[in-house]
């Protein structure tokens, strides 16, 4: 039994979840600083953008296995096909009671606010699922990126936010920018891991096309925007202030990019992926607890 947990706690991948836990604390965190805030809602959303998250991780997992594509790439420890640790049947299973318990909150979600949000989950699903499955996946024709930026950045901290309020503001887009960003540049990163492999396998990316250098310089322009859209929106509206938390996180992105700058192996570029991810959850942490901050000093 406990070796079946573990396994299923690998095929889960519980290291990329941040990527779908930050989006929902950032787009709550501006819905309580406007004066809305329910509990209930923040937690199926959370639980339901996890779900998301983990039903695309099991479907690449088997698709990844039935197409073959795990042939030329070293096997992870998530590789629980490859490594005969869950059977495909099981993998695909668990994919699809993600995504069946995560539409079931959506409807629910849908039912407590408006059919927009209706929408919203429906495209979300289905470039999930199509991420990586059908005749052509999206992340195989150099689409990955852009749906990254889109669906795990804008569009789940907007679709957050829309879920506490029932409206939409310009700020929920300033807030979904920097998220966006760090989003993306995480998956930049796992492009230049898997560059060779990619070209191998006949899988497209911006980084596999254009070479380690365009995803380097795509990885700093990310991270420098993320930073500059907070500057921005602070130095536009002062009572902001408290998200220049983020800065914090400054040590982090700078380790980071030291080692992508470095990295001529896998292990460096392994290394760089982790720090990207922590760099995601440590920015996205503290930009959602400078919004809160923000609205307790404007209230005090």
């Amino acid at each position: 039994m406990a070796q079946l947990l573990r396994s299923w706690l690998w095929a889960i991948r519980p290291f990329t979840l941040p990527a779908s836990v930050v989006p929902v604390l950032v787009g709550t965190a501006l819905a309580f600083h406007d004066g809305h805030f329910a509990g209930m809602r923040f937690v199926l959303t959370l639980l339901g953008s996890m779900l998301v998250q983990i039903g695309t991780n099991l479907v690449d997992e088997y698709t990844d296995h039935e197409k073959g594509g795990s042939q030329a790439k070293l096997l992870a420890p998530y590789k629980v096909i490859a490594l005969g640790l869950l059977s495909p049947q099981a993998v695909r299973a668990g994919a699809v009671l993600s995504f069946g318990v995560a539409t079931g909150i959506g409807l629910y979600l849908v039912l407590v606010t408006s059919w927009v949000l209706l929408l919203c989950c429906t495209a979300s699903l289905l470039v999930a699922y199509s991420y990586s499955a059908g005749p052509m996946p999206l992340g195989n024709v150099g689409l990955g990126q852009p749906l990254v930026f889109i669906f795990m950045g804008l569009l789940m901290v907007m679709a957050t936010y829309y879920v506490q309020t029932t409206t939409l503001t310009g700020q929920a887009l300033l807030a979904a920018l920097p998220v966006a960003c760090l989003v993306t540049a995480i998956l930049v990163v796992n492009d230049l891991r898997d560059i060779e492999e990619d070209r191998q396998t006949g899988k497209t990316t911006p980084v596999s096309r254009f070479g380690a250098g365009f995803g380097l310089g795509t990885s700093v322009l990310l991270v420098a925007g993320a930073y500059l859209s907070v500057l921005l929106w602070v130095i536009a509206r002062a009572a902001f202030f408290p998200m220049l938390l983020v800065l914090l996180a400054l040590p982090q992105a700078y380790s980071t990019t030291r080692l992508i700058r470095s990295g001529d192996t896998r292990t460096t570029l392994n290394q760089a992926l982790r720090g990207s991810a922590q760099l995601h959850l440590q920015f996205g942490v503290l930009l959602a607890l400078g919004l809160v901050i923000s609205r307790l000093i404007a209230h005090r």
